[in-house]
């Protein structure tokens, strides 16, 4: 049942429950790619480098993304058995790669990688009748669980809530036309937009935001929404699916470029 139930992931799960079982000092993968500050095809290889470091949680925002350093329940069994994973590039046998581990923090506060999505599709219901009604917004996730979409990340005010989603068009719109016929008097719409996001181990730097939002305001991307915990592990930003490689180079170069170390190679160097 592993392929039906994991598909191309089965091999990480096998490879996972290996390392768990044998109580491994450390699980090395190789990928067809290194784990880098952002997409060298999208920014200059000049100007990207390997990660080097970083923890899981990392890990799980770059699988929210869908851009998988190794499957979510794959990395769950090696971080619950404290046993770091080594992501190496396949085609550069002598680099030692990335190692993501349970309690890796950066030396200093810093984003380390810029990744991001397109695809995406923000599934926007606003109805006033909501406000003070707990549970409002179980219907949706009915729907969305029935359709088998992804919940990239959502948000919400008092009458208004917005998925993110992942999959396809029609049944994103099969399940905005029930959610519809569920709530007569909302106002459903659906954009198809792009997310890109900031992520690092600690980005608790201030004015880290203000930075962001600069680099893009600089480069005429409006910015449609803004998502970001307390537990700042990441930030995204909701834009335009056109602005979607100028938003990546512009946020590699103001919030990685501007502060990365003297000493840390770069993809291009390393080749």
């Amino acid at each position: 049942g592993l392929v039906k139930n994991f598909d191309r992931g089965y091999s990480e799960i096998t490879f996972s429950r290996l390392a768990v079982l044998t109580r491994a000092r450390e699980a090395i993968i190789h990928k067809e790619y290194h784990l880098s500050s952002a997409d060298p095809k999208i920014v200059d290889p000049d100007k990207v480098f390997t990660i080097g470091q970083t923890n899981y949680d990392v890990a799980d925002q770059l699988s929210n993304l869908g851009m998988e350093a190794i499957h979510p329940r794959a990395a769950k069994g090696l971080r619950q058995a404290e046993i770091p994973l080594r992501v190496r590039n396949t085609f550069e046998k002598d680099h030692e790669g990335t190692t993501i581990e349970g309690n890796y923090i950066s030396r200093r506060p810093c984003v380390e990688i810029i990744a991001g999505r397109r695809n995406v599709y923000a599934v926007e219901l606003f109805d006033q009748n909501m406000v003070g009604v707990p549970g409002y917004d179980e219907n949706i996730l009915e729907y969305v669980r029935k359709h088998n979409l992804k919940i990239v990340t959502k948000d919400s005010n008092a009458n208004t809530l917005t998925y993110y989603l992942a999959g396809p068009i029609s049944e994103i719109k099969n399940a905005a036309a029930k959610l519809q016929k569920k709530h007569p008097f909302a106002e459903i719409n659906i954009h198809r937009i792009a997310i890109v996001s900031a992520i690092g181990s600690d980005m608790n730097a201030l004015g880290l935001l203000q930075d962001a939002v600069t680099s893009l305001s600089e480069r005429d991307i409006e910015i449609l929404a803004i998502h970001q915990t307390m537990r700042l592990c990441d930030i995204q930003f909701m834009i335009h699916e056109k602005d979607y490689e100028e938003a990546i180079r512009a946020l590699h170069a103001k919030l990685v470029e501007a502060h990365t170390a003297e000493d840390q190679p770069t993809l291009a160097a390393a080749a």
